[in-house]
């Protein structure tokens, strides 16, 4: 038996009536052979728990083959929403904070909501307000704790609120979602500790945040474990000339000279290269160092980085699937997400120095 061509499949569902051009949710309800609310609840992903897995497959598939797209701008006057959300980022020069926006733009787009990017101008603390209201103009705002400040400038608190890298016991937002930064940080612990490292440097973002602050307890902790460590900290600007500076000034500084150097950011380790081979200190022969994001960066230096991968992506996908329930009026998903070290060629057992 010869296969039906696709566009003659197609024609088991109605052409939408009246010779109309547009098709109708009552064409598609006709084609599925059900009612026109079970269309509604489909197509505006509410069907789970209220019709059948089959039913929803053929509703989207009598939609598909119809060409039917609803009325946007009539349901949105009719919800009262106009399916816009807020992200807002510390910077958009951050490879991080752009995989953020992708996860979160994928999701939003497979359930009809555009996303607007709003990153502090400074890369951290207030920005100016680009809306008359924000109220008025979002359905809904997902917010990084290290922008948190730029949400009283956009009245961006007193809507549906996610945040990301947040404290759970005080965050502001109606659910949070974390990357299991903890366990990172121990696992870059445990594996310099295993090499035999006893004398580290915190090179710290000065950065007021949750997250960093996050890093440098669970570092704290987990040194304060083991006899015979010790651990200073280096405050440092975000930046690779930030990281250069501290480094060159903590390693100057008297007293047992670092042989592990833990960074917060993979640019800061970055600076930290800098620093180490300006004083013909080698890597890791003499310093290990280590970072966190595992950027493209974190490959290209030399030799390459030992960091904590953390899915950037992975991490926007699951803020905005957050945010989209609260608004629908259901509990998030819970639980951190996951987070691996990649161990490459700048950790070594220290040497002799």
């Amino acid at each position: 038996m010869c296969a039906v061509p696709q566009s003659r499949r197609k024609s088991r569902h109605p052409v939408a009536r009246g010779g109309s051009t547009r098709p109708t949710s009552r064409d598609v309800a006709q084609a599925a052979g059900v009612s026109q609310a079970a269309v509604s609840l489909v197509l505006g992903d509410k069907w789970r728990g209220r019709v059948s897995e089959k039913t929803a497959q053929r509703v989207r598939e009598a939609a598909r083959d119809l060409g039917y797209r609803p009325n946007l701008a009539a349901r949105n006057l009719r919800l009262g929403r106009t399916r816009t959300v807020l992200l807002v980022v510390p910077a958009l020069t951050t490879e991080f904070f752009a995989g953020v926006y992708t996860g979160a733009a994928r999701v939003a787009a497979t359930h009809g909501f555009g996303v607007v990017l709003y990153p502090s101008p400074e890369g951290v603390g207030p920005a100016r307000n680009p809306f008359a209201s924000a109220q008025a103009a979002l359905d809904g705002v997902l917010a990084s704790s290290m922008a948190a400040d730029a949400l009283t400038a956009i009245r961006g608190d007193q809507l549906p609120l996610v945040m990301l890298d947040s404290d759970p016991e005080g965050s502001l937002g109606a659910a949070t979602v974390n990357l299991d930064i903890t366990d990172g940080t121990r696992q870059v612990a445990d594996h310099l500790l295993g090499l035999g490292h006893r004398h580290f440097l915190h090179l710290a973002a000065d950065i007021p945040s949750w997250t960093f602050e996050v890093r440098a307890r669970a570092l704290a902790e987990r040194l304060d474990a083991v006899p015979g460590t010790s651990l200073r900290t280096a405050p440092t600007p975000m930046s690779i000339e930030g990281a250069l500076a501290a480094t060159e000034t903590a390693f100057a500084a008297p007293g047992p000279r670092p042989t592990a150097l833990v960074c917060d950011d993979d640019k800061l380790a970055a600076g930290a290269y800098k620093a180490l081979r300006r004083q013909g200190l080698r890597i890791p022969e003499d310093v290990s160092v280590t970072g966190v994001d595992d950027i493209a960066l974190a490959a290209a230096l030399d030799p390459e980085l030992t960091t904590v991968r953390l899915d950037a992506e992975l991490f926007g996908e699951r803020g905005m699937q957050a945010l989209l329930s609260v608004l629908d009026g259901r509990t998030p998903d819970g639980g951190d997400i996951p987070v691996e070290l990649v161990v490459r060629a700048s950790t070594a057992p220290p040497g002799t120095l």
